[in-house]
């Protein structure tokens, strides 16, 4: 239902942009977020964007350095990391949840993909 590409080794400072593929019927009916997991830590929400096309952001939201958005024609949600920190280091997955608005709680949605590790080190 959905899945997650674009991980990868980035040294601090940089950028990348994750991708997550959904399904029609969730794309359409279901908000998504990105959550991320780093090794020993709890998942946490990073980003959400509504049905509505209204974006949340948990993580770090007065630096402006993540951007969450959609390309209506892919079925494809995006999360922009810019200037990267070491401590962004972690296992990114995209999940929905089957409502229309966004909810910081992950134990609220139902579909999680497999996950993309992101590495910020020099």
């Amino acid at each position: 239902q959905l899945v997650e590409s674009g991980g990868g080794l980035v040294q601090p400072g940089g950028s990348l942009r994750l991708s997550c593929a959904a399904s029609q019927f969730i794309f359409d009916n279901y908000a998504i977020a990105w959550f991320r997991q780093a090794p020993g830590k709890e998942r946490e929400g990073v980003s959400c964007l509504s049905t509505y096309g209204v974006g949340q952001y948990y993580v770090d939201p007065l630096e402006g350095r993540f951007t969450i958005s959609r390309d209506n024609a892919r079925n494809t949600v995006y999360l922009q990391i810019n200037s990267l920190k070491p401590e962004d280091t972690a296992v990114y997955y995209c999940a929905s949840v089957r409502r229309g608005t966004c909810t910081r709680s992950r134990h609220q949605y139902d579909y999680w993909g497999q996950g993309t590790q992101v590495t910020v080190s020099s």
